[in-house]
């Protein structure tokens, strides 16, 4: 199996970010998803995507990226949790398909 490298940013990427970087990983463990997960910036995102699978983010997206990007307000928030867990789950596994 492939191991994916997923980015996960929030504005400062220290805070929110650390937040969703557990819950993500605890999220691929339970499903047993094989992933590197990297804390950014936001600002970072663009330069960092060419070697990256996925994006999670818990900030707005400023721009359009080449890899999935999903907005993960809800691991913070607690709304729509359930949908955004299954979102990033089958995200994975379409990608990991594709490897």
């Amino acid at each position: 199996m492939t191991k994916l490298n997923v980015l996960v940013a929030c504005g400062a990427g220290i805070a929110t970010s650390t937040v969703v970087m557990k819950k993500v990983e605890d999220l691929f463990k339970d499903n047993d998803i094989d992933a590197n997960l990297i804390q950014i910036k936001i600002a970072e995102a663009a330069s960092k995507q060419d070697s990256a699978d996925m994006l999670i983010s818990t900030t707005v997206l400023p721009r359009e990226y080449d890899i999935p990007s999903i907005k993960a307000m809800g691991f913070l928030t607690g709304i729509g949790t359930d949908k955004l867990e299954e979102n990033i789950v089958n995200t994975a596994h379409e990608i990991e398909a594709k490897k």
